[in-house]
């Protein structure tokens, strides 16, 4: 497959906006790949890249070709994924974009659970926001996605998606944990910690505050949730997270999760989706498989299961 290791320089030239940090990556000259790239336009009779001071930038021939170019890519891994499921190797590399909620708990299980049938296959998880992973498909450098509330977009496929309810998430002595459930309210006389508004739990969050008579005292702000979890640990400050991210059989000693009341399932969904029209290499569709009927038996369960 020569011709197509000469298609990967080319896109790999593209995505870094540069020959010579290309040519670095690939461990050869920049003169070298620079020939490479031009017989590749001397074949297709027009330029892929403009070429300035400042690097490369693809033409819109350059642009309609890289498309092409990743999808004989992907066309290629999964006929290798279907060569080797025929001759039993089960092998296969799957890519996964996610929301940071599902890291801590569901994705590792069905990843471990996957591996043990299937201890060949390899994976690449890219913890990332909605619109990131939503490009990450149109791109084809994910297989799936599995993301909380993403927008409206015509390349995704959802395969199953269930409503989250929000959870409070404190020390194990915190006053509020006597209770089974709470309301944002009964969280007003505490420090709170949050995440940041690129999240879909602080969106929650923001919009019952919107319409409610009284504020919250967000003392804390970050974008890694172990850092919220840990500031919740460490004396009376409370955070939040989806109910997927909140599973209390992976929660840290010292710490427990509450449903907040006044947040139902219809503020978010949790998505497990693929690029539309896509078909998947083998082993990426069995995960996906895997993972669907997962969330299907999470949405089936009883409230408060």
């Amino acid at each position: 497959m020569r011709h197509m290791r000469i298609w990967s320089y080319v896109d790999l030239a593209a995505r870094h906006g540069s020959i010579r940090r290309a040519a670095e990556e690939l461990n050869i000259t920049p003169s070298a790949l620079q020939r490479r790239i031009q017989d590749v336009e001397d074949d297709l009779g027009t330029a892929i890249f403009e070429r300035s001071a400042q690097g490369v930038r693809l033409t819109a021939a350059g642009e309609t070709f890289i498309r092409w170019i990743r999808q004989q890519t992907v066309e290629l891994e999964r006929t290798r994924s279907q060569i080797e499921s025929l001759e039993g190797l089960r092998r296969g590399h799957i890519r996964i974009a996610c929301s940071q909620a599902l890291v801590n708990y569901l994705l590792p299980q069905e990843i471990a659970t996957f591996r043990q049938s299937y201890p060949r296959v390899s994976f690449a998880v890219s913890v990332v926001d909605h619109d990131v992973a939503l490009q990450r498909l149109v791109d084809y450098e994910a297989d799936m996605v599995l993301i909380f509330r993403p927008r409206r977009s015509a390349e995704l496929q959802p395969i199953v998606s269930i409503g989250q309810r929000l959870h409070a998430v404190m020390a194990s002595d915190h006053p509020l944990t006597r209770h089974e459930s709470i309301r944002l309210r009964d969280c007003a006389p505490y420090p709170i910690a949050l995440a940041d508004r690129s999240f879909g739990s602080r969106r929650i969050i923001d919009g019952i505050l919107s319409t409610s008579s009284f504020a919250l005292s967000i003392d804390f702000e970050s974008d890694s949730f172990e850092m919220l979890r840990n500031l919740a640990r460490s004396g009376g400050v409370i955070t939040f997270q989806i109910e997927v991210g909140s599973e209390v059989s992976w929660l840290e000693p010292g710490l427990v999760s509450r449903p907040v009341a006044d947040a139902d399932p219809t503020h978010g969904p949790l998505v497990l989706g693929q690029l539309r029209g896509r078909t998947l290499p083998v082993a990426a569709a069995k995960f996906l498989e895997q993972v669907a009927r997962r969330l299907d038996r999470t949405r089936n369960l009883p409230q408060g299961a």
